[in-house]
């Protein structure tokens, strides 16, 4: 216990110093961002103080620290507005478009959201209007801190869905726990109920009763082996599953209500499948049990086996209520269910069992409104 609250301690450490580092990196980008925003202004601003020299120069001026100036710009787009709103002269801007007037005009918005306009005055006259844009390289840098701030996001993310798993792995460790010692507390008045079957044989009661009796004392040991096996991987043997469907049809069949119309249909020969038994008489168990629930207790039920080259296929048939397409998938999803009282557990755990320890598939083949429904396994045959 120890252990776990200094690991838990040790590792918010490692986030709250990461999520610093980021930030730290986040804002530092943040103001390079806005210095070389700045220097661009300056360039800019000295580009024109150089434009208005050059226009005030005299004959005896010396041009080459102007002229250097003014060449020196490689990377920034921008362009001259004489005071009548001719162009002047452009730096870095295609020529074959600086032409049209219509996308000079789209290019003065545009930089006049990026950076302020620079007027070139001749004393207290402006005589043209600088027009500068971002030159590419902080184009680029802009996306920057968004990027950097949509890795905070994924981190965020990836720290939630860390201790979500781990929280669910943990309520998934107590619930495996539990159902383990629910079966070993089973144990003990199952002992209890097998014993006094021995002793009704001895006392010659009827033998239909006490047969019927070791019917529910063997259900209650598949049903103590089944929470046992739970949270662990359950093993597989080659078994009929003619046979096993049977089984779980006829105890189902004994103990439903007489208003239900069993049928089964099945082949006259063996198939061998590799099976859980105690697992899949459950999967069963829920597909018939969910439906009679659709059909309220009273209908027609049919069980069908069929064998398509390779596959397996057991059908469940109802004449419930039927099931919306829109609820086809949702129905295997823990926690929904359409009834009042439930849990909404059975078909999701019959889906895991089916596809996840038996490496099948459970889908509902088709289903009309108030007609009924037919639910399908697939299965492979054993090797």
């Amino acid at each position: 216990m120890i252990f776990t609250k200094h690991s838990n301690a040790f590792r918010w450490v490692i986030i709250i110093v990461s999520f610093a580092i980021v930030s730290l990196i986040l804002w530092k980008t943040y103001e390079f961002f806005q210095h070389f925003k700045d220097e661009e202004r300056t360039k800019m601003e000295n580009w024109s103080l150089a434009q208005n020299e050059l226009v005030n120069t005299d004959s005896n001026t010396d041009l080459e620290l102007i002229l250097q100036i003014l060449n020196s710009n490689k990377t920034t787009p921008m362009f001259v507005i004489n005071e009548d709103g001719g162009l002047n002269s452009y730096n870095n801007i295609d020529k074959t478009k600086i032409k049209d007037s219509a996308y000079v005009q789209k290019l003065i918005l545009k930089f006049q959201q990026e950076n302020k306009p620079i007027d070139v005055k001749i004393g207290n006259t402006i005589v043209s209007t600088i027009y500068y844009g971002n030159s590419p390289l902080l184009n680029k840098l802009k996306y920057y801190p968004l990027a950097l701030l949509l890795i905070v996001v994924l981190f965020g993310a990836v720290i939630f869905f860390f201790y979500s798993s781990n929280k669910n792995a943990t309520q998934n460790k107590l619930w495996s726990g539990m159902a383990k010692e629910t079966a070993h507390q089973i144990g003990t008045p199952l002992s209890s109920l097998i014993g006094w079957t021995e002793i009704l044989k001895i006392e010659n009661i009827n033998p239909d009763y006490i047969l019927e009796i070791e019917k529910d004392v063997d259900r209650l040991k598949t049903i103590a082996e089944r929470f046992s096996k739970i949270g662990s991987l359950p093993t597989l043997s080659t078994a009929d599953i003619v046979k096993e469907t049977i089984e779980s049809y006829d105890y189902l069949k004994a103990r439903s209500s007489k208003l239900i119309d069993f049928k089964i249909i099945i082949p006259n020969e063996e198939i061998s499948v590799n099976l859980n038994k105690q697992l899949y008489s459950w999967a069963i168990e829920n597909l018939v049990k969910n439906a009679i629930d659709a059909m309220k207790g009273r209908g027609q039920l049919t069980v069908e086996i069929s064998l398509i080259e390779s596959d397996i296929k057991v059908s469940i048939t109802d004449t419930g209520k039927g099931i919306p397409r829109k609820n086809y998938n949702r129905i295997f999803e823990p926690g929904f269910t359409t009834k009042k009282r439930g849990w909404g557990l059975g078909l999701s755990l019959t889906k895991r069992i089916i596809e996840d320890f038996h490496k099948g598939k459970i889908k509902v083949l088709q289903s009309e409104k108030d007609k009924g429904s037919t639910i399908q396994i697939t299965l492979k045959l054993a090797d």
